[in-house]
């Protein structure tokens, strides 16, 4: 494996959303707004700040938004521009900075995390890459999760899983690793298993959704039997490449929100707009009134 900078980042959004419904009926759930950005945007952000300049979305026959998203919108920015509206135009065609292109891969069949990222194995190809789950909205403005995870991953020469401890009553919702000394930043993983009972659970340090992998994951996720639900689990692909070599449990700075829930949605949205530099204050007053 070698080490330094990641160019290409994977972003799994084949789900269907339910969760969301009516809102996902028609919308792609990665698309629902936290302020003004969609949830993908952030993560889009956060690879780019990365060193990504190969995104790969994997996604299924009714996301074409997203495509739309990343996009030129031709007519809106003639209009903005010719409007006098610079600092809209300006936020427009920032979406996708230049030198930064998308590719999409469709996933024909739901079969699972693990079968989404095979399915980006042709572009990826022989390198090291990032992996970002747009539901784990992880909020750390001075340095963004995957940055963390290749800086990791450049200092140890592994690949890197981002873990949080989780309780231990919610060990069946998370891939759960045994490392060698969990309390530390970076710890070797000895085990992963996805989705234990809480009685079963090697330990309360849970997968959250960011990775930066060796390509060899890829050949191991080809001879992984279904798992839990009846899905091929990237948990067990990492399980197998752990064998054969190192794989590192790091713990991210920064606050992580599951935005795969409404709760998680709507405490990401408080928590950013809290923080706005230009409404900020004024919704924490608002905010108060409400609780009030």
């Amino acid at each position: 494996m070698k080490s330094g900078r990641i160019s290409k980042v994977v972003f799994p959004v084949a789900g269907l959303g339910t969760r969301f419904l009516p809102a996902s009926k028609v919308i792609a759930k990665e698309m629902l707004p936290i302020v003004n950005k969609p949830l993908i945007q952030y993560a889009v952000e956060e690879a780019v700040a990365a060193g990504a300049d190969t995104l790969i979305f994997v996604i299924n026959r009714n996301k074409r938004q997203i495509a739309d998203h990343f996009d030129a919108a031709f007519e809106l920015e003639h209009q903005l521009e010719k409007s006098g509206k610079h600092e809209l135009l300006a936020a427009a065609q920032s979406v996708l900075p230049k030198g930064v292109q998308t590719v999409f891969v469709t996933q024909r069949q739901a079969l699972g995390l693990g079968h989404a990222i095979l399915c980006a194995e042709s572009v990826v190809g022989k390198e090291t890459f990032g992996i970002i789950l747009p539901d784990d909205f992880i909020y750390h403005p001075a340095q963004g999760a995957l940055s963390q995870l290749v800086d990791a991953h450049a200092q140890w020469e592994a690949s890197i899983v981002a873990v949080e401890d989780v309780p231990r009553a919610k060990t069946a919702s998370y891939g759960i690793v045994s490392a060698d000394h969990p309390e530390q930043a970076c710890s070797l993983i000895r085990a992963i298993v996805e989705k234990p009972k809480p009685e079963l659970a090697p330990s309360t340090l849970g997968v959250t959704g960011r990775y930066v992998l060796d390509s060899r994951i890829f050949e191991l996720l080809r001879h992984v039997k279904a798992g839990a639900g009846g899905e091929i689990q990237l948990t067990d692909g990492i399980a197998a490449l752990l064998q054969e070599q190192p794989v590192r449990a790091f713990r991210f700075a920064g606050r992580r929100f599951d935005c795969g829930t409404k709760l998680g949605f709507v405490q990401a949205t408080v928590r950013l707009a809290l923080d706005d530099p230009d409404f900020g204050s004024e919704f924490k007053a608002s905010l108060q009134q409400l609780i009030e």
